[in-house]
């Protein structure tokens, strides 16, 4: 009878190991979800929350098998708050891959080249990733400011324009952060030398480079651009330049008149000489890049063809002619 009982037993185990073994090995197979599944976790979400709403979204086989690895790996309290996205097959193995690596679905912002701090804070508004009137109080935030160690009563020209990739929830001080901290990577030791060794800082370079990133679009054209600049500057000849006029006039309706260009503003280059108090857009790499290391011309003037493209003179006379070429017979 204890024979029978103890074989009794052993069947039962076995069968039952069998079981288990057969469970355990359809749990851990990949499983693809029926459509897109997002899910977003907040912080301070169980590991048990966390398995039970990915069982449910059809993204695990098994809630228990996701938690039984979790604990197997020591990493139950390793989960990362934050938007996943889950579309192909996959175990449970490699899904707490993701969860503990933190690779959530990132919400995505691009900043133009030439942009200036209200176009920024108005696309930073209408994209949902802040408040454009806090974004643009912060850029002119004292406090905010000097912890980047910028002297400068506003950011403008320190947001550099990129297409930024992060965590969606951000707050625009962060974003701020973000931008600034990337233009401070791009401004290397041997770009800033270089400026430096034409007589500008940092402020300066970016001030020079914001002119040049508006005045074209033509990346091969801004050294010869800057080059202009240079020579101006040099020979202490007002840069006599729209842009930095435009700038400085509250409300432009898109209209340069001879009055605006006889109005004085710290912005107006045609009454003063020198470069303006500060930056009039964020510029790109290829502007800084063309303002710290111009091409050596004797050019003093260009005008635009009116393709995107400029002629540049070295005399006033050449200039003129150009000028009665391009401008004058577009107008007729």
């Amino acid at each position: 009878m204890r024979l029978l009982f103890a074989k009794s037993t052993l069947l039962v185990a076995t069968i039952l190991a069998i079981g288990s073994f057969i469970l355990l090995g359809y749990w851990f197979v990949p499983m693809t979800p029926a459509d897109t599944v997002l899910i977003e976790f907040e912080n301070g979400t169980s590991l048990s929350q966390v398995a039970q709403r990915l069982e449910q979204q059809g993204v695990v086989r098994s809630a228990t098998a996701l938690k039984l690895l979790a604990r197997i790996r020591n990493q139950s309290s390793d989960i990362h708050a934050g938007k996943y996205r889950f579309v192909e097959a996959a175990d449970p193995a490699e899904i707490l891959a993701r969860l503990v690596s933190g690779d959530v679905e990132q919400a995505s912002l691009t900043i133009p080249e030439g942009f200036n701090l209200l176009q920024i804070s108005e696309r930073v508004d209408k994209q949902n990733f802040g408040d454009g009137k806090r974004f643009l109080e912060l850029c002119s935030d004292p406090q905010l400011i000097s912890s980047f160690g910028i002297s400068a009563p506003t950011l403008e020209g320190y947001l550099f324009p990129e297409t930024y990739r992060f965590t969606p929830g951000i707050d625009e001080k962060e974003l701020i952060r973000m931008m600034v901290w990337q233009l401070f990577d791009r401004i290397d030791k041997e770009l800033l030398s270089d400026a430096e060794k034409l007589g500008l800082d940092r402020h300066q370079l970016l001030t020079l480079a914001s002119i040049i990133e508006k005045e074209t679009g033509q990346a091969e054209e801004m050294p010869v651009i800057s080059s202009v600049f240079h020579n101006r500057l040099k020979r202490k000849i007002p840069l006599q330049t729209d842009p930095t006029v435009i700038y400085g006039i509250k409300d432009f309706d898109g209209n340069l008149t001879r009055k605006h260009l006889s109005t004085a503003t710290p912005y107006n280059t045609y009454l003063i000489r020198g470069l303006p108090p500060g930056p009039i857009a964020s510029p790109g790499l290829a502007a800084l890049q063309a303002a710290a290391r111009p091409i050596k011309t004797k050019f003093l003037y260009f005008v635009s063809r009116g393709d995107g493209h400029h002629v540049f003179s070295s005399t006033l006379t050449e200039h003129n002619q150009a000028v009665r070429r391009y401008q004058l017979k577009r107008r007729d």
